[in-house]
């Protein structure tokens, strides 16, 4: 089955990572990884970093003539701002004469991960936790997402709030969605919609909101958080499982959204909302449509049933708390000299909802290509071609 790992510090030399468990025959390109990861670096409310890194991949292994060729992928994706740290985060070098960082953050894994490793320099803490790191799952995952686009899979996002700027569930909203979701390239049609937007919100007024409240966070020393909806679309029935509740997809499906830097809750459809409700007024009828297929009038469950796909498009909603560096620094305690002071600035984003969507995107590739291989599996594109024969929806 496909997994991977990352490597690398946020201002190290590099990021670098392996996905294995690929099928021989997925045609991709660095132009394509490429633009994901571009798309990952926009939204307004972006830091400095985002200026200085421009990312590129490198392709090292694993694919021969722009098709995967059944070993691992290898990617490197280099970091521009190696050249102004490579003293700070020198291999080999002693770190004699470098200032250690010894506040840390309210709000990120600094003190947590100093208490857990016994540092004395929050630094190793710092850029190995680091969002950066995301630059280089965005990329690992887009090849596996290029599988899933070759069996008409498609994952796209769009953002429904940042701070109090949020959409209302409208006519117009759920009409536009539902005629992206429905045509052919599907849930990433939703994206191409919404990447329009700076901050990938698709009601322009919403959106004109949005930058507003994040204007004002900037100004005030702040930062702003907010909720994202990704899809998938062109799924069959029957993905994942009931029988075990470690084999249940939306389980594996909340723990990618939540591995997410800064997510702290996520949901499959309007989870939360459906709480309130009764029972008739969210669960979808099944009725037969033409040639006898199943068809549901209405999508409340998401896409998944008992950890199972019902044909319909999955819906996942992810919470992103707002992002823990504050140019106004909250209080904290030096770890030196044990005194409370105020928390250390670290270069970063005001908002970063929209890039987070994108991540999301990435990062649920792989479990929807797993519960897809279980049940469909071969060795290469070609074998997996002869193999699939979808429930009928």
């Amino acid at each position: 089955m496909i997994r991977y790992l990352t490597s690398g510090e946020s201002h190290g030399q590099a990021l670098v990572g392996v996905v294995e468990g690929l099928p021989a025959g997925i045609e991709i390109s660095s132009e394509y990884i490429n633009r994901q990861l571009w798309r990952r670096q926009q939204g307004y409310g972006r830091g400095g970093r985002m200026r200085i890194e421009t990312d590129k991949v490198e392709i090292l292994s694993g694919i021969r003539f722009g098709k995967t060729i059944g070993s691992p992928v290898a990617l490197v994706v280099r970091n521009k701002d190696w050249a102004n740290w490579t003293e700070k985060m020198s291999v080999e070098a002693t770190g004699g004469g470098i200032e250690k960082v010894t506040v840390p953050r309210p709000g990120h894994a600094d003190l947590v991960g100093s208490v857990k490793f016994g540092f004395d320099d929050l630094r190793n803490v710092i850029d190995r936790a680091s969002a950066r790191e995301t630059a280089m799952r965005v990329a690992l995952c887009t090849v596996v997402r290029k599988f899933l686009e070759t069996f008409g899979i498609f994952i796209g996002s769009h953002v429904l709030s940042i701070g109090t700027a949020k959409i209302d569930s409208s006519k117009q909203i759920d009409k536009l969605i539902r005629r992206l979701t429905s045509s052919s390239m599907g849930g990433y049609a939703v994206s191409e919609e919404a990447d329009k937007s700076e901050v990938r919100i698709l009601d322009p007024k919403i959106s004109e909101k949005a930058i507003a409240a994040i204007k004002t966070a900037k100004k005030k020393g702040d930062t702003l958080g907010g909720v994202f909806e990704v899809l998938a679309t062109g799924l069959p029935i029957g993905l994942g499982s009931y029988v075990e509740f470690d084999r249940k997809l939306d389980g594996h499906l909340a723990q990618a959204i939540v591995s997410i830097h800064a997510v702290k809750g996520v949901e499959i459809g309007n989870a939360f909302m459906n709480s309130t409700l009764h029972g008739s007024e969210v669960h979808d009828e099944i009725l037969l449509g033409k040639g006898k297929n199943f068809t549901r009038p209405t999508n409340g469950a998401g896409g998944l049933e008992a950890g199972v796909t019902t044909g319909e498009t999955i819906i996942i909603h992810g919470a992103m708390k707002p992002i823990s560096t504050l140019a106004k620094p909250l209080r904290s305690v030096d770890l030196k000299t044990m005194e409370i002071v105020p928390s250390r600035y670290e270069r970063s984003d005001v908002c970063a909802v929209p890039a987070c969507a994108v991540i999301a995107e990435a990062v649920i590739a792989p479990v929807l290509a797993n519960a897809f291989l279980e049940k469909f599996g071969g060795d290469s594109v070609a074998e997996i071609k002869k193999r699939y024969k979808p429930a009928k929806t």
